[in-house]
């Protein structure tokens, strides 16, 4: 049997309630669009396998309800996310100002090499737009993240925003991978070195003796 996958990661959506992040979801994992789906209620999930630079990674993607009285079911997931995506509705300028509140509690509850991508979705509905796209942009810089507009509804840029902060996780535990092998790397030279320094002064001794 093949093997389906090389790596697992997790990823998280937070957002306002209503700003599309269950169709974006459902969009991209199953090209799908549906606007007359129901809030989610607590914390969904979908998977979807991709490749980048020959690797087959598998993304688990959480979406949770952007409901007050749901948030402590959510943060809990924040611990064992490797990337999220703040989602913000372009038409909605309340859902783009709680950014700050969101990304604040993951400051707080998330891993410090949390990768992030800033969204603001409904792109397509130009005609009710509160917040614009540079101010979108000068959000995402604040926080040190690349930004994207999307469009549940026409597709556009979906694929596009979770393919990058894959991308970014999948860096991420490389560095990670780097780190850790460059420092098994120093512990075997430095255990060398320390073998090589005793043997020197083992045959030392054995010199004296004579």
């Amino acid at each position: 049997m093949a093997k389906q996958y090389d790596v697992l990661f997790r990823l998280l959506l937070l957002g306002d309630s209503g700003v599309g992040k269950t169709c974006m979801l459902r969009r991209f994992t199953e090209g799908e669009f549906d606007p007359s789906h129901i809030s989610t209620i607590g914390v969904d999930f979908k998977m979807k396998t991709i490749e980048i630079d020959g690797l087959k990674v598998r993304i688990q993607i959480w979406d949770t309800a952007g409901q007050e009285r749901y948030q402590t079911i959510t943060k809990q997931y924040y611990r064992r996310a490797q990337g999220i995506v703040f989602v913000y509705d372009i038409t909605n300028l309340p859902s783009f100002q709680h950014i700050a509140k969101w990304a604040s509690d993951v400051d707080e509850f998330a891993p410090d090499d949390v990768q992030t991508v800033l969204v603001g979705n409904k792109a397509d509905e130009e005609f009710g737009r509160q917040v614009t796209k540079d101010q979108g942009k000068k959000l995402a810089e604040t926080y040190g993240m690349e930004f994207f507009e999307t469009s549940a509804s026409t597709s556009s840029n979906i694929s596009e925003s979770f393919i990058r902060v894959t991308e970014l996780v999948l860096q991420a535990q490389m560095r990670y991978v780097d780190d850790l092998l460059g420092s098994l790397d120093n512990y075997l030279d430095r255990a060398a070195l320390r073998e090589e320094k005793g043997s020197q002064d083992n045959d030392a001794q054995r010199t004296c003796a004579c």
